[in-house]
């Protein structure tokens, strides 16, 4: 994998503040779903510190508000909000609209991670349901407002990516056995197609999409995993200190997905998959083809497909 360095000096150590120099996004209205918690939590207090108007789908918009409660001087809005719920989902985005006419940025930062096997909504694997299906009735539902703005981004929070993942696509809710990693990995594949094939559709109407590997990161996302889970793997030892060099604070976590939402040299690009605040040639040469087919199954999956 190389990546493009062309109008960057960004990379793995810059934070939010860093990538942040020098813009001002007053007048800007930013969506930031998981925006009260770990990387989601910093995205959102770095862009309304430089000014956004940042709205905050929240699960538990008690604990929200409780996160965010030592914000005053900028502008964050919390609303309620089930990514594994489509009629939540649906509820947020006509309130939204009644409220906002046009979205600037949209980061689809919420996501679940290893959980033990759940089922939602007709029966979805949660994994798969919540951090691909979710954003993506989001995206389609907020569509009015994303090409009002004119110049709209949307990133797509994945993770690191391996060429042996694969959307099961004879069993995408894994009814035929279930593996918590798989699940992960699949539903992380599906961010970076669905932000590939949704930049495709947005181009013509100013709207350019991105996905982004934070890298590695402590935040709530590890709450499904047992400590000497994480102490096998090597992330941390037995008394729960991190490994030397293997994690990055959340600022730094979250440069990557602010630096993609705001860096003006990137409006004429998209569809990438950016790694420390670069685009990337990480992607295979099916990406294309499996983006596509990925979004008719959610498109046939949810009953939404409104972005022409």
């Amino acid at each position: 994998m190389t990546s493009d360095t062309t109008h960057t000096t960004f990379g793995a150590h810059s934070t939010t503040g860093d990538v942040l120099t020098g813009i001002d996004l007053t007048g800007k209205t930013a969506v930031v779903t998981g925006g009260y918690s770990g990387l989601g939590l910093a995205t959102t207090l770095a862009l309304a510190q430089a000014g956004a108007r940042v709205v905050v789908p929240a699960l538990r918009p008690d604990v929200a508000q409780r996160a965010l409660a030592d914000t005053a001087g900028v502008e964050i809005e919390v609303d309620q909000f089930d990514l594994a719920d489509l009629a939540s989902v649906r509820a947020f985005a006509e309130r939204f609209l009644s409220r906002h006419p046009a979205l600037d940025i949209l980061i689809a930062s919420a996501g679940v991670m290893a959980c033990a096997e759940t089922r939602v909504g007709p029966g979805w694997e949660a994994q798969f349901a919540i951090n691909h299906l979710g954003h993506y009735a989001l995206a389609n539902l907020l569509w009015p407002a994303l090409t009002a703005a004119g110049t709209a981004r949307v990133v797509a929070v994945a993770s690191g990516r391996d060429p042996a993942w694969r959307i099961r696509w004879d069993d995408v809710q894994f009814e035929r056995g279930y593996d918590k990693w798989e699940a992960y990995t699949q539903s992380k594949l599906a961010n970076v197609l669905f932000a590939r094939h949704l930049d495709l559709l947005g181009r013509p109407h100013g709207v350019r999409a991105f996905s982004v590997n934070p890298g590695w990161i402590r935040t709530p996302l590890q709450r499904h995993l047992a400590v000497e889970e994480m102490v096998t793997a090597g992330w941390i030892d037995a008394d729960g200190n991190s490994a030397p060099g293997l994690f990055k604070t959340v600022e730094q976590g979250a440069a990557t997905q602010v630096w993609a939402a705001t860096s003006p040299h990137l409006d004429a690009n998209g569809g990438d998959y950016c790694v420390d605040c670069r685009r990337t040639d990480a992607a295979s040469p099916t990406d294309d083809s499996a983006a596509a087919r990925l979004w008719a199954l959610s498109a046939d999956l949810t009953g939404l497909d409104l972005i022409d």
